[in-house]
């Protein structure tokens, strides 16, 4: 073999099979590996954290810490462990162990940069500010480079951005940091432009406006240069702050002189040339108007510049938008002062008029006036309409009487007026008949639309999809008014768009509302994995897919959907450090208070919160039966009654509630109103949901004391203190049920695609909530009985065995509200009831909670039974009276059984009727619909009867299971 270069490391050759096994995912044969050459050489530490390794991913997360802290005490300093130890803290998710790993390494070699180094980084993970600002100072003495430096400033920063007391942040951390900077200004040390970021960053967080525009104005400004405009963007800013308007209005025109397409600095020029004229601002007479030259302070001055620009725009070789949609801003903005000068720019429909003569064929054109729609007065909305596709190039159709594009332009213009005439709500003053046609057209252009898409990819939206949303919104307005197949041809029109535009994210998001609207889970999942959501979308359109998940009875669906959000959050934790960690690196250090922001506002999500809980109620009603179970379920999840871990100040509401195409007027659309009940409606549910969960979790904790008068011995042992924090807990949740049904007099609707409201109205309505508060009351009364003993407890028996029968009354009750067909066939038409679903999933989960409590009943109960019976034996007496709770509680048992027996068998009575529906015959039966209508209809109404059919099937299995444990409960 050929002599290298270097000398290679022997140990390196020997961990080198190791590496290669865990990189491959062979994590057995890399812990044998280990072992073998621990055999051989017992002081090779690496061998022993890569053995860890193995073990940590192969589930055996004890072993693998007690071998890491093994070689952690021995306080390692070659390269291989310390960066082996990392990687295993890192997968712990115990980053703190790697800050101890490498203080230890930094004491030992004090002058290494590299541990150093590492030390930094490692005290960023965990956000330890004021180390990290001890470290940077202590690697900027071993090495003297500007970024270590710097990095102790951005430290201080940190610290100041943390800090409670906004006093401290003020007068200590940031004017120190501008000392430190201000050091290196005067010894002229500032290399980058990250540095002079840096300053202007403490400059603007101290309000230091005036030496921040002094900054970016001088020589330093002149290293600003790796983004557009970066100076006078900081300028800008800071003139704003500091109201110098007309240097912020001399900026923004000379701006737009250089780029007059450059839509931010119209409105900062609009908003300066205001400002002007409100503090009745005149030029000086010889001086210049302002350190950025000319400035404009009157209405005439900002009409003459809006036309110059129109003029200059015309000889332009690129048609640019920005002049023209800035004359109706202009227009706007005067109309809202009441000014009378508006006259002067043109009539408003004459200049949108113009406008998509000009750009009527580009996608934006329906965006770009849409802003502007108010300007137009209602009377004129049909003229407007109708003079817009007299422009249009139609060619009519041998066969039709309906006009059509001839090519990609026209469509796009004649797509951009439909858009528009929902917009002014034209459609909506329709009749039924009229809509109909409409929808017919539609699609009828949307078909012919699909000629000009054929050389499409798949991952390519088709010209004319807008056509088929469109129609899809007039059916969901007849569907509101009451007609019920409305819905239906809504899905085959969004299956039909669909299997032409497979890409098309809106027929995916609309097919989710509608299907789960219609109580139709199965088809969803599918259809919101095929959107490949990445990263934050998890948050803000997750809603859509867990709000449905668990309350339609898909609880294996639900179960992975929750995973599936859950996964995105924890991960959030270490992936914002690794950012963190780059942005130092780099010296990107006005992005790392954002990533921190951005940490925290994920933290606090609402959806965060709910999905958290959602998924532990779910686990529990999917895995514990009896209480030994649920006692094992609720230690798994570290629950605990006493503990709140949701930050119900700082919740944030990360929904987009947009995220659904909405071209409806400002009246029908999604208000500022309804996005703050929802929210409200969201808390007020989540409320209830954390406190059900906590109370469930405070069960097994309450446990049979052995000597039940001795209220010291209760006390010492901490299970009085566990009924108070359940006795307080179910205080809560009344006051929480209280709000909810007040929040709920109000009967909010929201739009038809704005936010889904929650489970709430059929919690209480359904009677649920009734039962099982009165369940959690139980657990009180029980407890009772529990601490006085049999002998002096006769009212508390009776009022136990009244609250068994109410009980078993309300619960048959709820059971009456789940009767009724799934899907019923009305005068041809197909009706689905997802109510009568949702009310199965909130009974499962009722008697879920009434066994549990049930069981802790029997825990109770049967130590009083043994007792009475040895008293028997001992007496001998043929017979000892049994206290009339024993008799209850097999009633009670009894009475259960009975009612979850009926439950399944009406559940199985559901699933034959569901299999027996022939829906096929119904939908061919329809003569109104396209044969290739026809197909996409039968395949929408099999997947709401498949869906419907796999609910029930699982409703029915999970309730099997809880009849099983309910025969067991015989004291």
């Amino acid at each position: 073999m050929a002599a290298r270069g270097h000398v290679q490391d022997p140990n390196d050759r020997r961990l080198r099979p190791i590496y290669d096994y865990l990189d491959n995912g062979n994590n057995k044969m890399a812990i044998q590996q280990a072992d073998k050459l621990l055999k051989k050489h017992k002081d090779l530490h690496c061998a022993k954290v890569l053995k860890a390794i193995g073990l940590q991913r192969t589930g055996k997360q004890d072993e693998a810490y007690a071998l890491a802290q093994e070689v952690a005490a021995l306080e390692p300093t070659d390269d291989n462990s310390l960066q082996a130890l990392t990687i295993l803290y890192r997968e712990m998710h115990r980053p703190e162990l790697v800050t101890k790993l490498y203080e230890a390494a930094v004491k030992k070699v004090p002058n290494s940069e590299e541990y150093h180094s590492h030390l930094f980084m490692a005290y960023a993970r965990v956000g330890e500010y004021k180390k990290m600002q001890q470290a940077g100072m202590a690697l900027y003495k071993i090495v003297p480079k500007n970024p270590y430096y710097f990095w102790s400033v951005m430290s201080l920063i940190m610290q100041s951005i943390s800090a409670q007391d906004e006093n401290l942040s003020k007068t200590m951390f940031l004017p120190l940091a501008e000392r430190m900077v201000e050091k290196m200004v005067k010894e002229d040390k500032i290399e980058a432009e990250a540095e002079v970021e840096l300053y202007y960053m403490i400059l603007e967080r101290l309000e230091k406006y005036k030496e921040a525009l002094d900054v970016v104005r001088g020589k330093l400004g002149e290293k600003l240069t790796s983004e557009l405009q970066s100076r006078e963007n900081k300028c800008m800013a800071m003139y704003k702050k500091l109201h110098r308007w007309p240097e912020c209005n001399a900026l923004a025109r000379r701006l737009l002189l250089k780029n007059s397409d450059d839509w931010q600095f119209y409105i900062t020029y609009f908003d300066s040339v205001f400002q002007l004229i409100d503090e009745s601002w005149t030029p000086p007479a010889e001086e210049e108007h302002s350190l950025e030259g000319e400035v404009h302070c009157s209405v005439e001055q900002a009409v003459n510049f809006i036309e110059e620009r129109i003029t200059e725009e015309s000889k332009s070789s690129r048609p640019l938008r920005g002049p023209y949609l800035a004359k109706l801003e202009l227009i706007r903005r005067l109309r809202h002062r009441g000014c009378n000068d508006e006259y002067k720019l043109g009539d408003p429909e004459e200049l949108m008029f113009q406008y998509f003569k000009k750009f009527g064929d580009k996608p934006c054109c329906f965006t770009d006036l849409k802003v502007f729609v108010d300007l137009l007065p209602p009377s004129q909305y049909t003229k407007f309409i109708r003079q817009l596709l007299d422009v249009i190039p139609l060619a009519v159709a041998a066969e039709n009487e309906v006009a059509l594009p001839g090519d990609i332009k026209a469509l796009q213009q004649h797509l951009c007026v439909v858009q528009l005439s929902r917009l002014l709500g034209i459609y909506h003053a329709m009749e039924k008949k009229q809509k109909l046609a409409v929808v017919r057209e539609l699609m009828l252009r949307y078909r012919h639309g699909l000629e000009f898409g054929k050389s499409c990819l798949k991952t390519e939206l088709q010209f004319s999809d807008y056509y088929c949303l469109l129609a899809v919104h007039l059916l969901l307005d007849l569907w509101l008014e009451g007609e019920e197949a409305a819905v239906w041809q809504c899905l085959t029109l969004l299956e039909e768009g669909l299997s032409h535009s497979p890409s098309n994210a809106q027929f995916k998001l609309l097919l989710i509302r509608i299907y789960c609207r219609l109580g139709a889970f199965e088809p969803v999942s599918e259809l919101y994995s095929s959107l490949d959501a990445k990263h934050i979308q998890h948050d803000t359109i997750g809603y859509l897919l867990t709000r449905y998940a668990g309350s339609l009875g898909h609880y294996a669906a639900a179960s992975q959907s929750c995973n599936f959000a859950l996964r995105f959050f924890h991960s959030n934790q270490k992936d914002t450090s690794e950012y963190i960690i780059q942005a130092y690196k780099y010296g990107a250090f006005e992005k790392i208070p954002e990533f921190i922001a951005f940490r925290n506002r994920l933290n606090s999500s609402l959806h965060f919160a709910q999905v958290r809980t959602e998924r532990m109620l779910l686990d529990l009603l999917l895995e514990a039966n009896i209480s030994t179970s649920l006692e094992e379920s609720i230690k798994s999840m570290s629950l605990s009654p006493e503990e709140d871990d949701i930050p119900w100040k700082d919740l944030r509401d990360n929904r987009d509630l947009t995220v659904l195409f909405s071209w409806d007027p400002k009246d029908r659309d999604i208000s500022e109103e309804h996005r703050k009940l929802s929210l409200e409606e969201e808390t007020l549910w989540l409320r209830i949901r954390s406190l059900t969960l906590r109370l469930v979790s405070g069960l097994p904790t309450l446990g049979h004391t052995i000597q039940p008068k001795n209220s010291e011995k209760t006390a010492e042992n901490g299970v009085s203190s566990k009924i108070d924090t359940i006795r307080a807990l179910l205080q809560q949740l009344e006051a929480a049920v209280d709000s909810g049904k007040k929040f709920l007099e109000q009967k909010i609707q929201y739009p038809v695609l704005g936010p889904p409201p929650t489970r709430m109205a059929g919690f209480f309505s359904n009677g649920s909530c009734q039962c099982q508060t009165s369940l959690f009351y139980l657990v009180s009364d029980i407890y009772e009985l529990d601490t006085n003993g049999l002998d002096d407890s006769a009212e508390i028996q009776e009022r136990i065995g009244n609250s068994f029968k109410s009980l078993v009354e309300r619960l048959t009750d709820l059971f009456n509200k789940c009767k009724g067909d799934l899907i019923e066939v009305r005068d041809g038409t197909l009706k689905t009831h997802p109510n009568l679903l949702e009310n199965l999933v909130f009974f499962v989960e009722t008697i879920s909670i009434a066994l549990w409590v049930s069981s802790y009943c029997d825990s109770v109960l049967r130590p009083f039974k043994s007792n009475l019976q040895k008293k028997k034996k001992k007496k001998k007496e043929s017979s000892v009276a049994m206290p009339p709770v024993f008799t209850h509680f097999l009633d009670y048992v009894t009475e259960l059984q009975t009612l979850t027996s009926n439950v399944i068998d009406h559940i199985k009575g559901l699933e034959i009727i569901l299999t027996a529906l022939k829906l096929e015959e119904l939908s061919l039966k329809d003569t109104l619909l396209l044969q290739e209508e026809k197909k996409f209809t039968k395949t929408v109404q099999g997947k709401v009867q498949s869906s419907y059919h796999h609910s029930v099937q699982e409703i029915g299995e999970l309730l099997k299971k809880r009849l099983d444990t309910i025969k067991k409960l015989k004291i």
